[in-house]
């Protein structure tokens, strides 16, 4: 299995004179150059979490796409294999992976960024050999710092996934199904054989195919 990293970078300017540069998949030595900006805590603190991209983008597969100013991390997203102890592991798949984490600081979050990002990871068809999956679960919404209801904010993750070709699929997953606000938004790139494809809808539908 390829997995295509092709450097990309993009600049752009806020507020006349402010620039920040978007980039990625940025390898393990650069992260290392860079810190976290504070706010950047919804998942693990900040710079438990900046170890936590290090060791991604040092994966085969992992990918770290990331938005600084200067050397400050205002916003990333990470794309990984699905950890083992979660189902979308169980069928082994080497061309499956999971749009892990997607994050923008508080200060940045009027200009587009969290869109710029995602699509940056899909360029070049660095994924097109590739099923990327990712689950929303509404108790990691940032409800109170964005003062939308959980509709409104899953309908605004809806939005940015489907920014990049990602849509909605069904599944049995309990998690997923334990609050109608939780969604699958997958992406089924170009390439993809259509065993991958059967294997993943075994892995969305465990019942299903339990005979």
């Amino acid at each position: 299995m390829e997995h295509r990293k092709r450097l990309q970078r993009e600049m752009i300017t806020i507020n006349d004179d402010r620039e920040l540069i978007i980039e990625g998949p940025v390898p393990p030595s650069k992260l290392t150059d860079f810190h976290m900006h504070p706010s950047l805590d919804a998942f693990r603190r900040p710079a438990e979490q900046h170890e936590a991209l290090v060791e991604i983008a040092a994966l085969d597969e992992g990918r770290i796409i990331l938005v600084r100013e200067g050397s400050l991390i205002v916003g990333y997203v990470t794309f990984h294999y699905p950890d083992e102890y979660e189902r979308w592991s169980e069928g082994g798949m080497i061309d499956l992976v999971e749009l892990g984490a997607i994050e923008v600081a508080n200060d940045y979050r009027a200009y587009g960024l969290g869109k710029r990002l995602i699509r940056m990871a899909f360029e070049e068809e660095q994924l097109e050999n590739m099923i990327v999956y990712t689950t929303e679960y509404y108790w990691h919404w940032d409800l109170e710092g964005t003062g939308l209801n959980v509709w409104d904010y899953r309908k605004m993750m809806e939005n940015l996934m489907k920014s990049v070709g990602m849509i909605w699929y069904a599944t049995d997953d309990p998690e997923i199904c334990s609050h109608p606000a939780n969604c699958l938004m997958v992406r089924i790139g170009k390439e993809v054989p259509l065993q991958s494809i059967e294997k993943f809808d075994q892995v969305r539908f465990r019942g299903r195919f339990m005979y």
